[in-house]
Formats: C-alpha cells, sequence, structure tokens
C-alpha cells in the first residue's frame, strides 16, 4: 500500500482527512442510542462492547440495528466527502481514521468497539461492489455457526482477497491493514471460539 505515514505528513489536507475521519469515527453511537432509549450503559452488559452486537443483548432490536447503520455510516461518510473534496489517497487516509476512531475513541478513553460495522462502511464507501461479498460470507457463516466475531473474521479474511480480485490493490491494500488489526482486535473472541465459550448470536448473557 502507498505509505500512509508519508501521506498523512505530506500536506495539511492529509492530516485534515485522518483527522476528521478519526472524530467521525469516534461518536460512540451504541452508547448514544442505548442512553436515549432508556437502556442504560451498554458497556455494563453482556461483552461490554459498544458496538451493535452487543446492543443486541439488551433485547431491543432497533436499537442494534440502528447502531449498525451508525457505525456503518461513520465510515462511509468521511470516505466519500475526503474523495470528492481531495481524491482517493486522502479517502483512504479518512477510512483508515474513521476504523481507528471506532475502536480507540477519544471521548471513552480510547476504549472503543471492534470495528466490524466501521469496516464495513468504509468498504461501502471506498467499494462499494465488494459489500456483497463482506455479506454473503459474513450472513452465511452467521447462519451456519450463530458466532457473530467467527462470521466477522471470515468476511475480514475474503475482503481483501476479492478487492485484489476485483483490480482494486490500493483499497485493498488499505483493508490488509484493516483486516489485520480486526483479527488482533478480537484476540479474545478466537480464545475463547478455540475454548468453544464464544457467545452465539442472540444470547442476552
Amino acid at each position: 500500500m502507498p505509505d500512509l505515514i508519508h501521506w498523512t505528513l505530506s500536506t495539511p489536507q492529509m492530516l485534515g482527512a485522518l483527522l476528521a475521519g478519526y472524530l467521525c469515527g469516534s461518536i460512540p453511537f451504541g452508547l448514544i442510542l442505548t442512553r436515549m432509549a432508556g437502556l442504560g450503559d451498554v458497556r455494563k452488559i453482556g461483552s461490554g462492547n459498544i458496538g451493535a452486537t452487543n446492543v443486541l443483548r439488551t433485547g431491543n432490536k432497533k436499537i442494534a440495528a440502528l447502531t449498525l447503520l451508525a457505525d456503518a455510516l461513520k465510515g462511509t461518510v468521511p470516505v466519500i466527502a475526503a474523495q470528492q473534496l481531495l481524491g482517493l489517497e486522502a479517502a483512504l487516509i479518512a477510512g483508515l481514521g474513521a476504523f481507528l476512531g471506532h475502536l480507540y475513541p477519544v471521548w471513552l478513553k480510547f476504549k472503543g468497539g471492534k470495528g466490524v460495522a466501521t469496516y464495513l462502511g468504509v468498504l461501502l464507501g471506498l467499494a462499494p461492489v465488494i459489500v456483497p461479498v463482506f455479506a454473503v460470507v459474513w450472513l452465511g457463516m452467521a447462519k451456519l455457526f450463530r458466532y457473530s466475531s467467527l462470521a466477522a473474521l471470515t468476511a475480514a479474511v475474503a475482503v481483501p482477497a476479492a478487492l485484489y480480485l476485483f483490480g482494486r490493490p490500493e483499497v485493498g491494500s488499505l483493508f490488509v491493514v484493516l483486516s489485520l488489526i480486526t483479527i488482533l482486535k478480537h484476540h479474545e473472541n478466537i480464545s475463547r471460539l478455540i475454548a468453544g465459550t464464544e457467545g452465539r448470536i442472540g444470547d442476552k448473557g
């Protein structure tokens, strides 16, 4: 992948794209929406995560769906804005920033979610043709095994491969990085999957 650090330091515009993406990605919609709905602090239930999967453990499917949508859009919006204003390089930088913002939000002492919805949102902004690949793999694995983490990990492996196969190596290189970070962020889930103690989709505990 072209040197992201070089891009970031090369111009104020690239640094601005990174910062704007980060700030957008760091908005904790899962926490905000659950509190607005009177469901309390989502960080105190289930996995303690602020993402849609843990929000679903509140039993409120509507709020979980809204969280999923909002977390995806905070990846899509800065990417599209950056591409329109500054071009593809800035869009890649903004996408990286949005993804990192969700994982490490400044508002929550850098303790965020796993980033899957925002990952999908960045993909939607940069290469919408690959979104069905993510969706089919995620839904297929989720239906077969009912593990959200396993579905996400499998989709994260499939996406970069699909991007290279479809002739989008510049975007594929970014998603190699995002996928590696996603896998690292799921290390506890991987341990639980191996041990057979990972929670399944729909579990409330």
